[in-house]
């Protein structure tokens, strides 16, 4: 393998450092990884995640349905349709079967364009807890071009925020040491992005009725969506992946879903990837979308506790078994996000959904 490597921080973006960065001296990867690479015109992307909680499946059918008209019938002649979309399942520790379709847009001046333009912003505001048959919730972010941050296993896979990119990076240096998340970030050259102590309190959506929660943004939050596909694995991978890596990452996930806080985690979904035609998962594809208090907490749990080092280690084990020739496909990207650059509204759902979870009343 070249031991040629190019910063993770495109050019344009790059500012004398501030802050320290954590690459150890003379550092080469052991493997290869790319970053997705956007105009130096963006100054900004929103990825939305659109979603229902139900408690059937006739109820799933019908909200996918719902949700999949606003992105797929919104008129091909505008600006606003979503650049890329996708929907995924996830059955939460209440048996609830939550359904998203997760949308992407190039900039906010898009976004808001879709919300008018596709009907959504008059739909959503009209929704009625009390007259819905299941919950419905709204998680939106718009970090700026310096708040996150996109990692590939191959320069082919476009995923995620990648479906907006211009091209690729080569392999990059900032990858897979303790820290290597932090220096990928174009913000962290300057800031600490720590969190903030804030004691949350549930309040109501204006002129909207009860059961309609919206939660406050918080100073550096961090979503991150790290995704798996073995689709394209030969047959003595697939058998690998499937009993050496994908239950290590069940349990990882299903810690953070149920004892998170006790790392800052709010919020944990492993999702299924969902066919849009037939609304069944896909058995290949699945991401863990998580919320953080803040990156410092991310890296608290990658890097100190067992459910997270038994995933890393046994990657590192999967690829030494491999010869470092590993058809799985992973991507992550991760947001550090501003108070204002986040929406995260709840219409009729149960207390531990997504943010709500935050409140410390579930």
């Amino acid at each position: 393998m070249s031991n040629t490597t190019e910063s993770a921080v495109p050019s344009h973006l790059q500012v004398p450092r501030i802050c320290p960065i954590r690459t150890p001296e003379g550092f080469t990867p052991p493997t290869k990884a790319y970053c997705a690479r956007f105009s130096e015109n963006t100054k900004d992307v929103v990825f939305s995640i659109l979603g229902a909680q139900c408690s059937t499946h006739q109820q799933v059918v019908a909200a996918i349905t719902k949700l999949k008209a606003f992105v797929v019938d919104t008129p091909a002649t505008t600006d606003a349709a979503p650049s890329f979309w996708e929907v995924s399942s996830f059955k939460d520790n209440k048996d609830f079967l939550n359904v998203t379709v997760l949308a992407y847009f190039p900039n906010n001046e898009s976004y808001e364009s879709w919300m008018t333009t596709s009907g959504f912003r008059t739909w959503w505001e009209a929704l009625s807890p009390l007259a819905e048959p299941h919950g419905w919730f709204l998680e939106v972010f718009s970090p700026s071009a310096d708040r996150f941050e996109t990692i590939f296993s191959d320069d082919k896979v476009v995923e995620g925020t990648g479906h907006m990119r211009q091209g690729v990076s080569g392999p990059v240096k900032e990858h897979v040491y303790w820290g290597s998340m932090r220096d990928r970030l174009p913000v962290s050259q300057v800031d600490v992005l720590e969190g903030e102590s804030k004691q949350y309190s549930a309040t109501a959506a204006p002129g909207t009725n009860t059961g309609r929660v919206r939660v406050p943004g918080l100073k550096n939050l961090t979503v991150i969506r790290s995704g798996q596909d073995w689709s394209n694995t030969l047959p003595e991978e697939r058998k690998l992946y499937l009993e050496s890596m994908h239950p290590v990452l069940v349990k990882g996930m299903d810690f953070l879903h149920n004892q998170g806080k006790e790392v800052g985690c709010y919020s944990c979904r492993l999702m299924d990837v969902v066919d849009a035609e037939t609304l069944e998962a896909d058995k290949d594809r699945t991401f863990g979308l998580g919320f953080f208090h803040d990156l410092g907490s991310l890296e608290g749990w990658a890097e100190s506790h067992p459910t997270h080092l038994a995933i890393f280690g046994g990657f590192l084990k999967y690829a030494q078994s491999l010869d470092n020739n590993v058809s799985l496909r992973l991507f992550h990207e991760v947001l550090v996000l501003k108070p204002e650059q986040q929406l995260f509204e709840y219409v009729g759902c149960h207390k531990g959904t997504g943010m709500m979870a935050a409140l410390g009343q579930q």
